[in-house]
């Protein structure tokens, strides 16, 4: 059951597959990209990009407070939503949770990618910091 193994697991199955190509793999162009342009900056620079980049990958961390507090929200003004969404015949409460449910997905998916994002650029400064330092 491919469809729950995540992005991880593609690239692997998209790398295999095409394993004459791995050099040249979408997949891996970009993080090529963001390395070398890495590589081309000073240490002491890239220290400062690394400690932005921790800042970053820990302030993300904002989008499931707000996601969570979202519904404690909702309970202080309970009784007027109430009113306005269960209106006798009132569709508004399905377009409400429609619209509730989508900000709460594109909020998370969006947090996600952002720590994903933050992580990898985090790791490649480390190695090239690493690397510079062993040489």
């Amino acid at each position: 059951m491919n469809l729950f193994r995540g992005d991880a697991h593609k690239i692997y199955c998209h790398l295999k597959k095409n394993s004459a190509s791995i050099a040249s793999s979408k997949y891996l162009k970009e993080m090529k990209e963001v390395r070398d342009f890495y590589q081309s900056i000073t240490s002491d620079i890239l220290k400062l990009i690394f400690y932005r980049l921790i800042k970053e990958k820990n302030g993300s961390g904002m989008i499931p407070v707000y996601v969570s507090s979202i519904p404690f929200l909702f309970l202080i003004f309970s009784n007027s939503l109430q009113k306005h969404l269960f209106a006798q015949g009132s569709k508004y409460w399905l377009i409400f949770i429609v619209i509730y449910l989508g900000g709460i997905t594109f909020s998370l998916f969006l947090h996600f990618r952002e720590k994903a994002w933050a992580a990898s650029h985090i790791e490649i400064i480390q190695d090239i910091l690493t690397e510079r330092k062993d040489n």
